[in-house]
């Protein structure tokens, strides 16, 4: 009978990689490919006080809680770090979630804020690879929010003067691109963190 054989999990060590851009420029497309290619990685699902989108899954993409629960976990020290991004709307890492992933052996892979990437990055320093995503303009990022259809007016006037302060995060980040192509930018994503993950290359 032939033997069978349990594909070998690599063991990273507890590594982060943070994926960090203005809201629009492109970073959940590319986290959304990474995950579907590569098994070692993992989504670190945030927690977050904003309403549930339509295509959005609750504890798949975030976890939707009230603003009474994420203060109260909050108070218990449940988080790696959290951020009010907009007026009344906050995310937030679960250290529950990153130790559970890390059980598992798996490379986390975050999306969030820039804020919150470079929290991660002072916690957790050479074991954290930040790469930040910036699009081609200002003008290009406000095509593809409205593209989205899920900002008023109102939202969509404060995502574009956020977004300008976060463009001067990119000296910053470990790892810089464009996102104006976007087969292109998800693998210079890709081979950034292999190259993170594989600093000294193995010839064979």
């Amino acid at each position: 009978m032939a033997n069978i054989h349990t594909p070998k999990i690599r063991d990273y060590g507890k590594k982060l990689v943070v994926i960090t851009s203005p809201s629009g420029a492109g970073k959940t497309s590319i986290v959304k490919k990474l995950l579907v290619h590569h098994k070692d990685y993992a989504f670190s699902v945030s927690a977050t006080t904003r309403e549930k989108r339509s295509t959005e899954v609750d504890g798949k993409d975030y976890f939707f809680i009230s603003q009474s629960d994420f203060n109260q976990k909050l108070s218990a020290g449940e988080f790696l770090e959290h951020e009010e991004v907009y007026p009344g709307i906050t995310y937030g890492t679960l250290k529950s979630e990153v130790e559970r992933l890390w059980s598992q052996r798996k490379v986390v892979i975050f999306d969030i804020d820039i804020k919150g990437a470079a929290n991660l990055k002072k916690q957790f320093g050479k074991d954290c690879f930040v790469i930040f995503v910036k699009p081609p303009s200002l003008k290009v990022l406000e095509n593809r929010l409205k593209a989205r259809d899920t900002e008023d007016a109102k939202s969509l006037k404060a995502r574009l003067k956020r977004a300008e302060e976060e463009l001067k995060f990119e000296p910053q980040a470990d790892y810089a691109l464009e996102n104006n192509d976007f087969d292109t930018a998800y693998m210079r994503t890709k081979n950034a963190i292999l190259r993170f993950l594989n600093p000294t290359p193995v010839y064979h």
